[in-house]
């Protein structure tokens, strides 16, 4: 249930933003739609609630998917993934610096390397 709440989680951040992309527009409507389906009659009241702090809507979020048997679902859970996979990681730079030597991200940066 970690992959279902954190890609609603970011979704409903992501839509906050007007730069965001018709693609992570609709795959969060489709996530959300999974969820709402799963969760009939409680999914609205669950994914709108606006005065509900971020720990506290996740838990309870996270134990209703998981009585509904939500963790069983595909459908949801390759919603999830679908989302996420749009979604910036949360940093400007993905670096892979296995094996690397000297290695700085970032903006600005000067850097000096003495090899022997």
């Amino acid at each position: 249930m970690e992959l279902v709440v954190a890609a609603l989680a970011a979704g409903a951040s992501a839509g906050l933003t007007e730069t965001v992309s018709t693609a992570v527009r609709d795959a969060y409507g489709a996530l959300r739609e999974s969820v709402l389906r799963r969760l009939p009659g409680r999914g609205e009241e669950l994914l709108d609630a606006e005065q509900v702090e971020p720990g506290v809507w996740e838990a309870r979020l996270r134990e209703e998917l998981t009585a509904s048997g939500a963790d069983r679902d595909q459908e949801l859970l390759v919603a999830a993934e679908d989302l996420l996979t749009l979604l910036p990681s949360g940093s400007k730079y993905q670096v892979d610096a296995r094996g690397a030597k000297g290695v700085q991200t970032g903006d600005h940066n000067i850097q000096t390397n003495n090899y022997s």
